[in-house]
């Protein structure tokens, strides 16, 4: 499995955050491709360039734009989202992130979620910031984020609100949100931005892995401090997982290179504690529930399943359940009960086994598709093609989508 470990000594920032990912291996153009998707009013200048941070050479990264004082709400951003031709994927993990900042910006002015405006992450910049995170996890094939303690400075940051302490109160909320661990530091400045912060907390595990490194990525903060300003991001394959390539690659029969790094493994328990929201709902418009679905997944939900049930005085409902991670409870709760009619929730919590996975590239003669495997106990038990890989290759070629998922199983079977 492919993650990357974001060594966070001097802080983040979203600015140093996409620096690192194209430090790391992300193409310039691969990121300006994503963000022309968007569909943004005004043209946006990426600058990407070679600086030093004390004795560090690090990757710089600038936006340029004119549209810099723009307020943007969340439904605004999410509307950004959903019309933009971005990969599904990517719009989920980018709303993601705007809605954990959008909730911990809620919380700290004591306003409801669809009255919050973003001020400075409204701006253009940050609206690159954000979605170039989402594009450059996407484009690395990175699964899981990792980061290391956070920093925090001193002192006083000027904001459209005025002058706030640091860390700002939406950095402070959202560090809160995620249970991430901090580390005083004797900086006077903002070593933690609400868009570094935003990103780790939605996507972020706060513990160091095992890590077998493929490329290192050192992103470029904008001040120069006592030590080298600098935001490492590590990426590679989980270690515990490259153990098994010898044997693979005799499994994977004529593949070779990336397309054979196969990992066998056995069904373990999630590392993530879990728990099992459920409500029981018998009188809401049935034509909401796609979109609390959808909230839901963008919330960080695992799973979210709709079950028909009898209710009481023989009324049919509807059992909404989500699976989710612990850290991710009490907002998803929230959700559920400010977008749906009832009038409470429960949560137990649960345990999960996973199996091991891996994803390979396989060519077709449409293109090439992703497929995940599921591996028990060293064997193959399921291979199946990424959807969203044969959708698009199903349009491009003017084919069923049935022939290139039949495609790619033929390639499977050499």
């Amino acid at each position: 499995m492919k993650i990357a470990y974001a060594d966070c000594f001097s802080g983040i920032s979203g600015d140093m955050f996409l620096a690192a990912l194209l430090d790391a291996g992300l193409p310039l153009e691969t990121l300006r491709d994503g963000i022309d998707c968007l569909g943004l009013p005004d043209e946006v200048e990426l600058r990407l360039t070679e600086t030093r941070r004390g004795p560090m050479r690090a990757a710089g990264f600038e936006v340029v734009a004119a549209d810099s004082q723009v307020e943007r709400g969340l439904a605004d951003m999410l509307a950004i989202m959903a019309r933009s031709r971005l990969s599904e994927s990517v719009k989920a993990t980018a709303s993601k992130i705007f809605t954990a900042l959008a909730e911990a910006e809620a919380r700290v002015h004591g306003e409801p979620l669809e009255h919050v405006h973003f001020h400075e992450v409204g701006a253009v910049d940050s609206i690159v910031d954000i979605v170039g995170a989402a594009i450059g996890l996407d484009a690395l094939r990175v699964e899981r984020l990792y980061a290391s303690p956070l920093p925090y400075g001193t002192g006083m940051v000027e904001s459209r609100h005025g002058m706030l302490p640091l860390p700002a109160p939406a950095t402070l909320e959202l560090l809160r949100m995620a249970g991430a661990p901090v580390v005083s530091s004797r900086a006077n400045v903002e070593l933690v931005t609400p868009t570094g912060a935003a990103i780790l907390a939605a996507l972020g595990t706060f513990q160091p892995p095992d890590i077998t490194i493929q490329s290192v990525g050192v992103g470029a903060g904008n001040r120069d401090l006592p030590w080298p300003n600098v935001l490492r991001l590590i990426v590679g394959e989980a270690a515990a997982d490259t153990d098994a390539d010898v044997d693979a690659d005799a499994d994977a029969g004529s593949a070779s290179g990336d397309d054979a790094a196969w990992r066998h493994g056995r069904a373990a328990a999630d590392a993530d504690p879990m728990v099992l929201i459920e409500t029981n709902i018998d009188d809401m418009n049935p034509q909401l529930y796609g979109y609390v679905m959808e909230r839901l997944f963008v919330g960080g939900a695992r799973d979210v399943f709709l079950t028909p049930i009898q209710m009481k005085k023989n009324r049919p409902g509807t059992l909404l359940g989500v699976v989710a991670r612990r850290r991710d409870e009490a907002a998803l709760a929230e959700l559920i009960l400010r977008e749906t009619t009832t009038l409470g929730v429960r949560v137990q919590p649960i345990r999960r086994y996973l199996a091991d996975r891996e994803f390979r590239r396989v060519q077709t003669r449409y293109g090439t598709v992703i497929v995940k495997r599921k591996l028990l106990d060293g064997a193959v038990a399921a291979s199946v093609p990424e959807y969203e890989d044969c959708l698009r290759l199903a349009d491009e070629n003017g084919v069923r989508l049935a022939d290139v998922y039949q495609a790619t199983n033929e390639e499977l079977l050499r």
